[in-house]
């Protein structure tokens, strides 16, 4: 089956309408009815209109967007905390809107797991007891449990606060004791909502870099919903951006800040600092067919700031851009480099050539 990739996601013509009658709008919603249109003449609101995401497993996907936006709504339909109005939701291959009560019970202790804004803790439980809870919930044996959680704790930094209480600790340690808790269950699928929005900025960058780190080893499929640019532009492997329910624009980090889809998109980006968003490659000059290659290289994946940093010291010309097997893919200058990062049009003109 060409769905069937373990902890892939797919979700397609999702639509929610929330109100006692949702059913009998949803063809007039389809149709183009709009969701001030909807509420106004039938008090119902609409949630999400035809989400279309498909998310690799093993991949972190970010959904973006400001409040109202509809991305918690969604990510809630992923483990079926809300039922859509319309559309399919597949996990691993298989419709979590058909599941029976059984099995999505089943879906939701061992496929999924959630990290939530608030911490979730429960207040009178230790660090270790929270971290063990999803496990007990299972039917996993205490030994195993403590072993695992234990592991956990050690692996996000814990280790030596297993018996604390989540009022003993910072804001931070406890949204470390909520990811240890998800990563014990060892669901594929880890669900991330405004996880890291309630710390402070230098603990929120801590926590970015926890997950991105333990990622690189766990390979969970990520949906990490957020509300801000910079969080999403770093996480990402993928971006949807949603609007008022539906998907403005999706796409990598490159796509979002190079090629924004339309005014909205691009009030959103026109801050970021492209030199550690957008890559080499994006600026770099065509390999030539007779062109000569020399003299010092760089790899065409690495963003503008790193390469600035590597060849602060490079001789003036040509720098060979090079593939991940050191095949030469372009050139290019310092002088290019260096317009970019503080260029807009320069980055933007180039990519769309």
């Amino acid at each position: 089956m060409a769905d069937h990739v373990f902890g892939g996601i797919k979700i397609r013509n999702l639509y929610k309408i929330f109100g006692p009658n949702a059913g009998a709008h949803i063809e007039a919603v389809k149709n183009g009815l709009t969701k001030a249109e909807l509420n106004a003449r039938y008090g119902h609101v609409l949630g999400l209109r035809d989400i279309n995401i498909e998310m690799p497993s093993g991949s972190i996907q970010v959904i973006m967007g400001l409040s109202g936006s509809g991305k918690s709504t969604l990510i809630r339909h992923i483990n079926r905390l809300i039922d859509p109005t319309a559309g399919e939701v597949l996990v691993d291959g298989v419709d979590v809107v058909r599941m029976a009560e059984m099995e999505l019970r089943d879906f939701r202790r061992h496929q999924t797991a959630m990290v939530f804004q608030k911490f979730a803790l429960l207040p009178h439980r230790t660090v270790l007891d929270n971290t063990i809870f999803g496990l007990e919930i299972q039917g996993i044996s205490r030994p195993k449990s403590l072993d695992t959680a234990m592991r956990w704790l050690e692996r996000v930094g814990l280790k030596g606060f297993e018996q604390k209480y989540p009022n003993q600790l910072s804001g931070g340690m406890q949204q470390r004791v909520g990811l240890a808790r998800a990563l014990a269950n060892d669901a594929p699928v880890l669900l991330m909502d405004e996880a890291y929005s309630a710390l402070d900025p230098l603990i929120r960058m801590d926590m970015q870099t926890v997950l991105l780190d333990l990622q690189k080893e766990i390979k969970k499929t990520v949906v990490f919903i957020t509300h801000d640019l910079d969080e999403a532009l770093r996480l990402g492997d993928q971006i949807a951006i949603l609007r008022d329910g539906e998907v403005i624009q999706q796409g990598t980090s490159q796509d979002i800040v190079l090629r924004p889809a339309d005014d909205y998109v691009a009030n959103f980006v026109k801050e970021v600092n492209r030199g550690r968003v957008v890559h080499v490659e994006a600026v770099m000059s065509p390999l030539g067919m007779t062109a000569m290659t020399g003299g010092p290289a760089i790899a065409a994946d690495v963003t503008i700031e790193e390469a600035v940093r590597t060849l602060a010291c490079a001789p003036e010309g040509d720098i060979t851009v090079v593939d991940a097997t050191g095949k030469p893919l372009g050139t290019v200058t310092f002088r290019q480099l260096a317009s970019a990062m503080v260029n807009a049009h320069d980055s933007s003109h180039r990519a769309a050539a």
